[in-house]
């Protein structure tokens, strides 16, 4: 069956529903890495994706995100930079499956008692929450700003970016 727009699941509705113990059949989360690059470096630079608006980001869009960045950021600083997925996608989204075709009125009983199938996850974002971050060189802002630009744009809800730099690292190199 087709996949449905994620403007369907994009809203906060209801409670979540994270119990996996208690479903059959729910597929896995795919995001495939939460941290990447550099694991062990200290970087001058965080350059942060904020969300301004709640919502729920589904595991497809993040790990959309993801990608992007990582593939801005390997290509001009291979094993300079450090990216976090800061939210994991506990949120299992259902959708109840609705018979088509001929005879589906004697098939179907509608939408009474409507549970639904796990079909996915999403990540419940309020506003103010942080997304993903990306840790550079001072000097290497620039590339930073440009990758989280651009997972912004595979993101459903808007955004802003926030920079930090590191006061302690100025004053090491400074002494």
């Amino acid at each position: 069956m087709v996949r449905k727009p994620g403007r369907m699941y994009r809203e906060i509705e209801g409670q979540p529903y994270t119990r996996k113990e208690y479903m059959g059949g729910v597929p896995n989360v795919r995001i495939s890495q939460f941290k990447m690059g550099n694991l062990t470096a200290e970087f001058d630079c965080a350059v942060s994706l904020v969300a301004l608006e709640a919502c729920q980001i589904r595991d497809i869009a993040y790990e959309a995100a993801r990608i992007s960045a990582t593939r801005v950021l390997e290509s001009k600083l291979p094993n300079m930079f450090r990216l976090t997925v800061r939210k994991y996608p506990h949120n299992v989204l259902r959708e109840h499956k609705m018979a088509t075709g001929a005879g589906a009125d004697r098939v179907s009983g509608g939408m009474r008692a409507a549970f639904g199938k796990a079909v996915g996850h999403a990540a419940r974002v309020n506003i103010g929450d942080v997304i993903l971050t990306v840790e550079v060189p001072k000097d290497k802002l620039d590339i930073a700003k440009e990758a989280v630009r651009k997972a912004n744009t595979k993101l459903p809800t808007p955004t802003k970016m926030v920079i930090e730099v590191n006061a302690k690292q100025e004053e090491k190199k400074g002494n």
